[in-house]
């Protein structure tokens, strides 16, 4: 077994008491990863090895490179807080340009350095006091501290759909984009009406002969407030910092008093939403039974709310046709709806969304005591505070389970759990520490007192099926104020943990 680069403590004392670095393992190396390698170097801790299975950095921006493509926060807010970008060159970014950032991010912080490329990791053991990484090629490693940055949706879903296999056209998932396809001229079906499939919509809808859209459930939309940055907007930027910390601030707090207030309970802000979402119904869609089939039964944000302008005119063309029946079963030239009817097609697009309660999942994660993480999960992922575990000593998730990732900015609260882990290496070092874990108790309290939450917010009261939803039965989701988590992020409470000496 291999170490980390700098000492091999194997027998010796653990990294705390003998006062050295603390090997640091991060699986992932997207948006979160950048996050967590940046802030744990200007915090002293530099012995860091990421586990990134790509060949480059971005995480769901790499992978994600279908047409359309853009992000439903602004910009000036959708940026590391330690480096605000003055030259965006839209109010809401498209993905290349995210991808470019975090690109540029990873060069101007060194980020690269600390990075094994195409090298995912296959299992995490935990031997006390430290962790056993196996990656995929049968490598192992051993670290002081496991931290991972693996995101949300990362797995695609790919839909239960009898004869899915024997389409004899062109067939992809969204995140799985095959370039090398010409639509033009094509029939194509998009299977899904969620955030991904409206974006790609009213992309490709001028360039197809014929596009058939088939819906299982409409959703709620608002229209993107887009607007192209002037240069000279941006060089004034450039020459002022303060004000890109300004406006960092004031996109961050038009959605706390908006979108993320309707969600966990403020009526009159969910009532602005849902007559936000009709008028942009009526004004885009002319024809009314059209719009019949495109308004939802269900409260608005009880699902993601989709920003878009371009869907609602893209499926009111002629050659595009919204498919309202369930699809029955996949067949070599097309889709069969249960009324019967054969929809021939060229090209068919799994705009099917992702499996949101795998994390770390498929890498096995063992604890104390040969904990299984998945086994202990079991399709229902919990955790304390979004980032621990009981039974998996210092073992680290960012954007983890019960998180405040349906109505927030996910770069502002993975910052701010970096920020916590820190407070728990620096507790370790000062104390001596050789790990660090959760409270079964601590754990148990906590995710009672959020299921209990969690009923009082539209994700649960809405009358909506969403992503959001694992084998639970209710919304894997921070019930609360997303300040109220911010500010938990900021003062770890450390009575809620064990604190394990050598």
């Amino acid at each position: 077994m291999q170490t980390s680069n700098q000492h091999d403590t194997q027998g010796a004392a653990h990294w705390a008491a003998s006062q050295q670095q603390p090997r640091i393992a991060i699986i992932g190396a997207g948006m979160s990863g950048i996050a967590a390698i940046v802030k744990l170097n200007q915090a002293g801790y530099t012995d860091i090895t990421v586990y990134e299975k790509s060949s480059r950095v971005g995480g769901t921006w790499r992978e994600n490179t279908y047409p359309g493509l853009s992000c439903d926060i602004p910009s000036r807010w959708y940026s590391f807080s330690f480096a605000l970008k003055a030259d965006w060159s839209h109010r809401y970014s498209y993905g290349h340009d995210i991808q470019a950032y975090l690109e540029s991010v990873a060069q101007d912080f060194d980020v690269n350095r600390h990075i094994r490329f195409n090298t995912p990791v296959r299992a995490l053991v935990y031997e006390k006091p430290h962790w056993r990484l196996t990656t995929h090629s049968g490598e192992e490693f051993e670290f002081d501290i496991v931290i991972s940055a693996t995101g949300v949706l990362h797995h695609p879903a790919y839909p239960a759909i009898d004869g899915l296999e024997s389409f004899a056209g062109a067939r992809f998932h969204s995140a799985r984009w095959n370039h090398d396809i010409d639509l033009a001229g094509k029939r194509v079906g998009v299977i899904g009406t969620g955030s991904t499939a409206c974006q790609i919509v009213g992309a490709i809808a001028e360039e197809t002969e014929e596009l058939l859209v088939f819906q299982r459930t409409p959703h709620w939309m608002i229209p993107m407030p887009q607007i192209e940055y002037r240069k000279t907007w941006n060089r004034l930027m450039a020459l002022l910092p303060p004000l890109r910390r300004m406006a960092y601030h004031f996109y961050k707090r038009i959605i706390l008093h908006t979108f993320s207030e309707a969600t966990i309970g403020n009526a009159r802000m969910q009532k602005l939403i849902t007559r936000a979402c009709l008028k942009h119904l009526q004004d885009a869609v002319p024809d009314a039974q059209l719009r019949e089939k495109l308004t939802p039964d269900y409260a608005a944000t009880c699902k993601r709310l989709i920003v878009c302008s371009d869907y609602y005119p893209a499926v009111s063309r002629p050659d595009t046709h919204l498919i309202t029946d369930n699809i029955r079963s996949i067949e070599s030239e097309g889709v069969r709806t249960v009324d019967g009817a054969l929809h021939k097609l060229d090209v068919l697009v799994l705009a099917t969304g992702f499996d949101a309660s795998a994390f770390i999942l498929p890498t096995t994660v063992t604890g104390e005591n040969g904990a299984d993480l998945e086994q202990r999960w079991q399709g229902s992922p919990r955790a304390h505070r979004a980032v621990a575990i009981p039974d998996f000593p210092n073992f680290w998730m960012l954007e983890g389970p019960t998180g405040p990732v349906g109505n927030f900015s996910l770069i502002t609260i993975t910052e701010h759990q970096v920020d916590y882990i820190i407070s728990m290496l620096d507790k370790m070092k000062s104390d001596h520490l050789a790990a660090i874990a959760p409270k079964r108790a601590s754990f148990e309290a906590y995710n009672q007192s959020m299921g209990e939450a969690i009923k009082h917010t539209t994700w649960y009261t809405g009358g909506c099926d969403s992503w959001y939803i694992d084998d639970s039965g209710i919304p894997n989701l921070y019930p609360w104020s997303p300040l109220r988590y911010l500010k938990d992020m900021r003062n770890p409470d450390f009575s809620e943990y064990r604190l394990i000496h050598q």
